[in-house]
């Protein structure tokens, strides 16, 4: 095999690589709130045991970054929202991640969860929360 080959071929298999982690849920995203459109926060998505996990890594309005879980439940009630888990447990399921849960820290509430990356913008995520038939979809934005 020739140098040229090697290097063609040590170029696609980065570019391969790049792609995929484009197009991966994990990573930093900016919050923006559905009903305000303002931004909330930066959470952390990250995968455990093949499993989709979020938490809180950094509040935007700086007033509130040390704001707790008054309306909580369990254990989470009254700890902080920074550096707190609200994303609980996906699973991939062909272009979306489902079967967990997720929190509103300001209502205190969990709801089932579903998230998934815009087919058109990889750096848009879609992020719903839902009981039954009713349910709130949020856009979040990758932080670089």
């Amino acid at each position: 095999m020739s140098k040229k080959t090697v290097y063609i071929y040590i170029l696609l298999l980065f570019f391969g690589l790049q792609m995929s982690v484009a197009q991966s849920v994990v990573g930093k995203w900016k919050t923006i709130d559905d009903e305000t459109g303002e931004a909330k926060s930066i959470v952390e998505i990250y995968q455990q045991n093949g499993k989709i996990y979020g938490k809180v890594v950094d509040i935007i309005d700086a007033s509130k970054r040390d704001g707790l879980c008054e309306k909580c439940k369990g254990s989470r009630k009254n700890k902080p929202v920074l550096g707190m888990k609200i994303i609980d447990g996906l699973t991939k399921d062909d272009d979306e991640y489902s079967d967990g849960k997720i929190l509103d820290p300001e209502k205190g509430k969990e709801y089932k969860c579903k998230i998934w990356l815009d087919t058109d913008d990889k750096n848009k995520l879609y992020v719903r929360g839902y009981v039954a038939f009713f349910y709130r979809t949020q856009n979040w934005y990758r932080v670089n």
